[in-house]
């Protein structure tokens, strides 16, 4: 920025000639006038070059900050109250070092219930690891051009007992406790092989509760108190049997009685998010600070009054949900009780890779609905419900300019108290990288929700729904 010049300016007289703007009897400038404007100016140039600067410095950091690696929330891993007591003690200890990996956080939470739900059943003390999306030893990972975490610790996502929290008065069963702790008692564990155990006829046709049964047996004829399954093996609980319903569905029986899941918590780094975020979600309309004011003491489990809550799934799920067609692929397990409103069947296919068009379109409004779609399914389910849905919180990660668009048109179609969107959130660093966590608990108390039936996410959302009480009705889908 250059020290301002000052030129005469002219302007013209009616007869077409130039005339000095100034009169000549305004006297000029004296030299200590000049230096006045100068030294002004030069001031001037310094602030300016500071706010550039801090403007730059800001933009870069936002745009080339790295991940956050959650040193506090690990070390709280390490130093859990009761790690004293069981180096003292003979504690059982069971750790699926197989556990699924670089996968989204639906899938991976799916294989946690069910390693927590085997742990318990066999009185042993669950080890927990990081949520890792590359197991390569990195700190950092490249996805789609931007970093991310290469691994979380599983305490930033959650609490209770599947973190090492207490078990529900009357339970004895052994607390959890982290990977690091657990090496560190158990130098030289035994190792189970999954396929000495697992069959292809347990793989792929035998329903989860026989295969359950026989884990348990596997597990309980092992006196070492160190049991750990090899690394290298695949999940015991494979993805597909989470698909589908006649075989998953079985474990229900052992699923909604264990405090694996009647206990399920969230970490206190999502109910911040939650808390900063409430106005989202159930809004108020009074004062001039309506909407961030609530009460002190709220019930974290409590249906949240007036809120319907969907999930929307964009950016991969175009192709994902064609893939479905073409595989004649059915709903998660969870999403489909029989008792559910909504139900799909797939159509007459082979599953052999090629489909028609028409079911291709089929399990695209199913999948990956249009706006016009989601606009009519929104204002069905509302017309149709017993509660007063006031408040509509979308659960999206599609762009902000698609996700505005969706919510002009849903407040055109329908008068709602608020619309707001997971692109609404105000988060911390640490919060934005696990942000799925948050929508999944809004889904969780959400009075009614429209879920994707093929979406994990959305089958882990219903099945605690279900496990708390929630009823069947208030769970449908695209």
């Amino acid at each position: 920025m250059a020290v301002p010049s000052f030129k005469r300016k002219h302007r013209s007289s009616s007869d077409g000639h130039s005339l000095p703007f100034t009169s000549p009897r305004t006297p000029s400038p004296s030299p200590m006038a000049w230096r006045g404007l100068t030294r002004r100016g030069f001031r001037y140039l310094i602030l300016a070059m500071l706010a550039a600067i801090g403007v730059l410095t800001y933009t870069y950091t936002h745009r080339h900050r790295l991940p956050p690696l959650y040193e506090n929330v690990r070390a709280e891993e390490q130093r859990l109250s009761h790690y004293k007591e069981y180096q003292h003690q003979s504690i059982k200890y069971f750790f699926a070092a197989n556990h699924a990996h670089s996968s989204g956080w639906g899938n991976i939470m799916q294989d946690l219930i069910m390693m927590g739900l085997l742990a318990h059943a066999t009185n042993r003390s669950f080890v927990f690891d990081d949520y890792v999306w590359n197991p390569d030893g990195s700190l950092y990972t490249d996805y789609n051009g931007k970093l991310i975490p290469s691994r979380i610790p599983l305490s930033a996502l959650l609490s209770g007992p599947m973190v090492g929290g207490s078990m529900p008065p009357g339970d004895d069963t052994p607390r959890s406790v982290s990977k690091d702790f657990f090496h560190h008692v158990c130098p030289n564990p035994t190792v189970i092989q999954v396929p000495d155990v697992n069959t292809d006829q347990m793989r792929f046709n035998d329903d989860a509760a026989y295969v359950f049964e026989k884990w348990v047996e596997k597990i309980n004829s092992v006196e070492d108190p160190c049991l750990m399954l090899d690394p290298s093996n695949n999940q015991v609980f494979e993805f597909w049997i989470f698909g589908n319903k006649e075989r998953m569905l079985t474990i229900w029986p052992y699923l909604v009685n264990s405090p694996v899941a009647t206990h399920w918590g969230w970490s206190p780094l999502i109910h911040d998010a939650y808390r900063k975020n409430r106005h989202l979600f159930q809004p108020t309309k009074s004062g001039l600070f309506a909407g961030f004011f609530f009460p002190e003491k709220e019930n974290m489990t409590a249906p949240i009054p007036g809120l319907l809550a969907i999930h929307i799934r964009r950016g991969d799920f175009k192709d994902h949900c064609q893939n479905l067609a073409q595989w004649s692929a059915n709903w998660n397990a969870f999403n489909s009780f029989p008792e559910f409103h909504d139900k799909f069947d797939p159509p007459p296919d082979d599953g052999s890779g090629e489909t028609s068009q028409k079911n291709i379109d089929l399990y695209v409004q199913r999948c990956y609905p249009s706006i016009e779609q989601i606009v009519d399914k929104v204002r069905q389910v509302r017309m149709g419900a017993t509660e007063n849905l006031r408040y509509l919180y979308i659960m999206t990660n599609g762009a902000i300019p698609w996700v505005e668009e969706l919510k002009a048109t849903l407040a055109l179609d329908m008068d709602w108290e608020h619309v707001g969107s997971s692109r609404d959130l105000k988060l911390t660093w640490e919060q934005k990288f696990v942000a799925q966590a948050l929508d999944m608990y809004v889904a969780q108390r959400a009075q009614v929700l429209i879920g994707n039936g093929w979406s994990s996410l959305t089958s882990n959302v219903v099945m605690l729904r279900m496990i708390h009480g929630f009823e069947a009705d208030t769970n449908r889908f695209w």
